[in-house]
């Protein structure tokens, strides 16, 4: 059944009744009630999510520094030295802002992933920027962590443009409830963040399928860059996937999270960061509203209690493995 049979704007009403959840629901009933403010450092710093997950074996992707300080900014060239691609990205940052991708660097020049060259003075220029506040959470003074190189899935390759894709996963008390793919595009400049422009696929939770796929809300059949028919993309792995978003309750103690992962063609599912606040979008790019599967998940653990992660994924894939795309 497609949920998103209306047009551009419906009332509350109707969005009630299909079961969307809205921002003020989400923040006051589920962000609210299941997420223990004295947690959310765990997440909104990424560093602090890093370690995290490799205390409790989760797997990420690897650290290769750190820079803290405005003194320690021109020792970039040197924690990179060897590298032939990384990424360097706000510890406090939110919806892809300050991140830089370096995909090779040959005699001192580090080339993004558009083939624009930048110079280590152009990279320790953005490295302060980071530094000054200016991509991290309410302007404060923050700290940049430069990570390897995520070599996504060949899989993927026609479904993205010029960046890495992830996989959004809202998990409730361990449970996973509705997922989709992140797609970045010429208009997303290669990131995979929507609201500046990347695509949006939702996917199956018991196959791993695509069920449909929106730009900017708007429904989408190919990859506005690659041609690629988004309707025959399917996530291998994914059960690795739901167990690697499942635990992430386990290793954080967060209600209500948004788990983002990647595929990486030597090291699979990687956690790459969480969100204590996910958005919403992620029920255009599903046609289906959170509600129903929220509340399910309420009545299930009120009547069996506690599972572990392994049977808490195979209880939503028995009920929210529906609207697949075949």
């Amino acid at each position: 059944m497609n949920l998103w049979p209306f047009r551009k704007y419906c009332s509350p009403f109707k969005l009630s009744r299909l079961g969307i959840m809205g921002m003020n629901q989400r923040n006051v009933n589920f962000i609210g009630r299941y997420n223990r403010r004295e947690l959310y450092p765990l997440v909104d710093n990424k560093l602090l999510t890093k370690e995290m997950a490799m205390k409790n074996h989760v797997s990420t992707t690897a650290l290769i520094g750190s820079i803290k300080h405005q003194y320690d900014v021109k020792n970039f060239p040197e924690i990179v030295k060897g590298r032939n691609g990384f990424c360097i990205k706000p510890t406090h940052g939110s919806g892809g802002k300050g991140i830089l991708v370096i995909v090779r660097s040959e005699n001192g020049v580090y080339y993004k992933p558009n083939g624009q060259g930048l110079t280590a003075l152009d990279v320790e220029r953005h490295i302060t920027n980071i530094l000054a506040g200016l991509f991290s959470l309410g302007g404060k003074q923050d700290f940049a962590l430069i990570e390897d190189l995520i070599n996504f899935d060949d899989v993927f390759r026609d479904y993205s443009y010029e960046g890495v894709p992830d996989i959004r996963v809202i998990v409730f008390c361990g449970y996973p409830v509705m997922c989709m793919m992140r797609l970045s595009t010429a208009a997303s400049d290669g990131k995979a963040n929507l609201h500046q422009g990347a695509v949006g696929v939702g996917i199956c939770v018991r196959s791993g399928k695509a069920i449909r796929a929106v730009q900017k809300n708007e429904p989408v059949h190919i990859h506005p860059d690659t041609g690629a028919d988004l309707y025959k993309l399917r996530v291998p792995l994914w059960q690795q996937v739901l167990n690697l978003a499942s635990s992430c309750y386990d290793m954080s103690g967060l209600g209500y999270i948004g788990t983002d992962i990647v595929l990486d063609k030597i090291r699979g599912p990687l956690l790459l960061e969480l969100n204590a606040r996910p958005g919403l979008a992620i029920q255009t790019a599903n046609s289906a509203g959170l509600l129903p599967r929220l509340r399910f998940i309420q009545a299930y653990i009120k009547k069996h209690g506690s599972l572990p992660a392994a049977e808490r994924v195979k209880v939503s894939q028995e009920h929210f493995g529906v609207l697949e795309n075949d």
